[in-house]
């Protein structure tokens, strides 16, 4: 494991520079789960992540002749906006090799840094094979984002705030990709209090370190695919995994369903918005996908919030889908004056809002004459759906709903 000392170093190293995250107690989310539960604020780091303690660290013990060379890095967003601003503290040259596919908020945030951007390859794994080479081709020092010991002992200064306002947790439940983050906060709680369980979890979709772990030897996986760009590492490090395998209790998964609602979740009743790998500690408590006695305390890391807006969206429009606030239904109508004012009357006395009317008449599965009417509604509830679907049933409407 990293050693503590490393650790206590590391804090000394980002004090003054990386801010020290709330810790919070979340009096909903523990009244669904039984338990106390606390959430570590990473997504209100300077960078939006938890990954520029470790970037910072990484630099500052760089020599100077390291420094004036500059530094590399392969990220897919959060460990690159780290590394551009602790480069930039430190007047360092910093080059940013991110997948093609890295989402747009990232990248701009990254330039915006002062770093150097270059896209390619699909996914990290592509990227950082890129980055490695790029790194040795021009003498530069290549930040990896997790096989790094003075990168994993910044992330673990993450476990010395959370222990430092609430010493006596029973767990500490942390995102999982390439496994810097664990390995640190892993290495630190154990080396401060053994008893404290470590749970990790990671996305369905990039399965690698939870097979891994599993198993008791490294796993690669074909491909990754997950909403949870930031933990999507498609092979599993033999350097964390040793780390994992020494101090981790129990690793579990979360499906992208899982991410989504608790990033929904999140954002709704707990007023934080999180990216995808930021909500999966809190998928993992809200599915149950561990066990723990009630009343126990629960520290949960929200790793970053820099989810693109986009994904934010789409994640929000299912969501309003899925708990019955939005209504989609397609209704066929004889093409003739009057006839949607008649269906309107008929919404209207349920109480819906419609919100968007789309009007095709000429799909070729429509009889000549008629017209398809697409119209999603603003609804108040299961109850109230079912008291709109009766309302059309009576009036005579053949109608179809979409999920």
């Amino acid at each position: 494991m990293i050693s503590l000392n490393k650790i206590i170093q590391a804090k000394r190293n980002i004090d003054g520079f990386v801010a020290k995250t709330p810790f919070g107690f979340a009096p909903k989310l523990s009244k669904i789960a039984g338990a106390d539960i606390y959430l570590k604020k990473e997504n209100l780091q300077i960078t939006g992540a938890y990954k520029v303690r470790g970037a910072f660290n990484k630099i500052a013990n760089l020599d100077d002749n390291a420094k004036k060379c500059g530094v590399v890095a392969a990220s897919a967003g959060n460990h690159a906006q780290g590394v551009a601003i602790s480069a930039k503290h430190f007047g360092v040259k910093a080059i940013i090799i991110m997948p093609e596919a890295a989402p747009l908020s990232k990248v701009s945030g990254t330039k915006a840094l002062g770093a150097e951007v270059i896209l390619k390859g699909n996914n990290f794994d592509e990227a950082y094979a890129y980055a490695l080479e790029y790194a040795k081709d021009n003498n530069m020092s290549f930040i990896h984002p997790f096989d790094d010991e003075l990168v994993q002992a910044g992330q673990g200064t993450i476990a010395l705030e959370m222990l430092d306002e609430v010493s006596n947790l029973d767990y500490i439940v942390v995102p999982v990709g390439g496994g810097g983050l664990i390995s640190g906060v892993a290495s630190c709680a154990k080396q401060i209090n053994p008893d404290i369980k470590i749970i990790g979890v990671s996305a369905k979709g990039a399965p690698a370190m939870f097979e891994s772990f599993k198993d008791k030897c490294q796993h690669n996986s074909k491909s990754v695919r997950t909403i949870a760009d930031g933990i999507a590492v498609r092979d599993a490090s033999q350097i964390t995994l040793s780390h994992i395998l020494e101090c981790v209790d129990e690793m579990v998964q979360v499906d992208d369903e899982e991410i989504a609602n608790a990033i929904l979740y999140l954002l709704e009743q707990q007023k934080i918005m999180v990216e995808g790998a930021g909500a999966v500690s809190v998928a993992a408590i809200l599915e149950g996908k561990f066990e723990f006695k009630k009343g126990a305390k629960i520290g949960a890391i929200l790793s970053g919030g820099n989810i693109d807006v986009q994904t934010l969206s789409i994640i929000i429009e299912k969501g309003l889908l899925k708990s019955h606030r939005k209504m989609i239904i397609n209704v066929t109508l004889i093409d003739k004056p009057g006839a949607l004012m008649a269906l309107g009357d008929v919404l209207r006395s349920t109480g819906a809002n419609i919100v968007k009317i789309d009007y095709d008449r000429f799909s070729t599965k429509l009889s000549y004459g008629d017209a398809k009417i697409t119209i999603t509604l603003e609804t108040k509830g299961k109850e109230h759906q079912d008291t709109i679907e009766k309302a059309l049933k009576d009036a005579g409407y053949e109608f179809t709903q979409e999920f």
